[in-house]
């Protein structure tokens, strides 16, 4: 079956790490998982702090559907605080296999 990943890297802003945006984003996490297509979320932290937020979704549209609500509904959570908004890197990849 088809499906998509939403791939998101970025530094944590100065003075936080990948901790804090974990423990600010519970309402992002809600409103994910009220979204059509969502399928899950993993963020992981690679050894330099880099934080990789990985989200699974039926189809790129619903991806990118979902990521202009987290800046119009999701715009006063205090998870936008510990992103370095300069270091953002935002893709879609289509899945090609899963094992």
């Amino acid at each position: 079956m088809d499906h998509v990943l939403e791939i998101t890297t970025f530094a944590p802003a100065p003075g936080r790490t990948a901790a804090d945006f974990v423990a600010a984003g519970q309402d992002v996490d809600a409103y994910l998982a009220r979204q059509p297509g969502f399928r899950g979320r993993t963020v992981a932290v690679r050894e330099d702090g880099t934080v990789v937020d990985i989200v699974a979704w039926d189809t790129a549209g619903q991806a990118m559907a979902a990521a202009r609500g987290i800046t119009t509904e999701t715009g006063g959570s205090p998870v936008h605080a510990t992103i370095d908004q300069r270091t953002v890197d935002w893709q879609v990849a289509r899945v090609a296999h899963t094992a």
